[in-house]
């Protein structure tokens, strides 16, 4: 019976994904069907420790970061959860020798943003290292299904691609970030003073980090190419209108592709994998 609680539970996650990010979601659609359950899983346990520390205000953060760390670990060693999301990423935890190190890098990154406000060069890679890097790897130890030494070629592609999403990210939700949340991530910038010098050298970064992606993506398993490159060829149109839009309205809202956009942006990026990538 465990087995109808499995499915349950992976439900949980998948429903979490489709309310918070219709884009992953679509990504996930078309990889191969034995990879939507474990990345469904992978983001719904990512989905929830961002939840603590970006929208339970007025409960005690630290107390549920400390205990999401706990029930997480407790739920990979025994193999279940009374928590259905935490049931799921456990089970792909075990299934795919996702290693402690990359959840516990993750979790750590979660817990700076309880606290830490602005960044340095040093915090700031510390971050997205945590925030997104080791979440790329996760999905990476799925795609790869146990071969070593795929996953060790692709790894730095995997990091590259994590960031290029992260960095993207920061850009999108400036407003709220700083304005709302009081979070400076970009070291050396002043958000009162936002300059299109500013937003041009991040620029640069992200557009770095896209290039090295690319590279990866094109190396991996064709099982999972197809919707990596989806969720890539859309935050690379959202880069570009992030590009596209001069500084101080970048401060000014939130910059997205409107939900009955992204449905043609992914049908022409199946167009350009298919010309291109196969």
């Amino acid at each position: 019976m465990k087995a109808l609680y499995d499915q349950l539970s992976v439900s949980c996650s998948k429903k979490t994904t489709q309310l918070y990010s219709t884009s992953f979601s679509l990504g996930i659609h078309f990889l191969q069907p034995k990879f939507h359950a474990p990345i469904y899983s992978i983001y719904g346990f990512v989905r929830l420790a961002d939840e603590i520390v970006d929208s339970f205000h007025g409960y005690d953060k630290h107390g549920l970061m400390a205990k999401i760390r706990q029930d997480t670990a407790e739920a990979i060693a025994a193999g279940i959860s009374i928590n259905p999301i935490l049931n799921s990423f456990q089970h792909v935890v075990n299934q795919y020798g996702i290693e402690w190190s990359l959840i516990d890098t993750f979790l750590k990154s979660m817990e700076m943003d309880l606290g830490q406000k602005q960044h340095s060069p040093d915090s700031f890679q510390e971050y997205v290292l945590g925030s997104a890097e080791v979440v790329g790897l996760m999905c990476l130890r799925v795609f790869t299904e146990g071969d070593t030494a795929q996953y060790e070629d692709l790894r730095y592609y995997a990091m590259k691609l994590g960031a290029a999403f992260q960095k993207v990210n920061f850009l999108r939700d400036l407003k709220a970030d700083y304005q709302d949340l009081g979070r400076s991530y970009f070291p050396g910038i002043n958000f009162t003073h936002f300059t299109s010098t500013d937003k041009d050298i991040i620029q640069q970064q992200i557009q770095q980090d896209f290039e090295q992606a690319l590279i990866g993506i094109k190396k991996l398993p064709a099982s999972s190419r197809r919707g990596v490159y989806l969720a890539y060829y859309y935050y690379q149109k959202l880069f570009l209108r992030i590009s596209q839009t001069p500084a101080e309205k970048v401060m000014d809202a939130r910059i997205r592709i409107p939900n009955h956009n992204k449905i043609g942006l992914m049908l022409r990026s199946l167009l350009r994998h298919q010309l291109n990538m196969l």
